[in-house]
């Protein structure tokens, strides 16, 4: 298992899960694929930690999957902005932690005689 963390994006939390939901459990290199075509602009950013967990790892991005894509709230930017009557408004400029986590691909193997026998048993307790 290889990571990948890349700090202080200036994007909004919410905005960037939205996008992390939609590639864990994804081959990598169909969620880069898959990214590399969304609008948003939290795709790039996940892609490019994807891809640097692949790197990471050392492998190759078509035999790992995505195990976790976790997004994390950084530090707020405070400004503020000039408002009537010598006022002012505070403007939040929210920044994230993108961490992604990739392992290697494995399928399990199962025996046919096991599930045969499973699906015999629960025929009979059935009838």
């Amino acid at each position: 298992m290889s990571k990948a963390l890349i700090k202080f994006i200036r994007l909004s939390p919410t905005k960037a899960r939205l996008i992390a939901r939609e590639v864990q459990g994804m081959n990598a290199e169909l969620a880069i694929a898959s990214l590399k075509f969304m609008p948003n602009k939290g795709a790039k950013y996940i892609a490019n930690a994807i891809s640097s967990a692949v790197a990471n790892g050392s492998f190759e991005p078509s035999e790992v999957v995505v195990k976790s894509c976790r997004v994390d709230a950084g530090s707020v930017l405070k400004r503020f902005r000039p408002r009537a009557r010598g006022s002012a408004s505070r403007i939040r400029k929210p920044t994230s932690h993108i961490l992604v986590e990739v392992e290697k691909f494995e399928e399990k193997k199962s025996d046919a005689k096991t599930s045969k026998s499973t699906k015999t048993a629960k025929v009979k307790k059935e009838s």
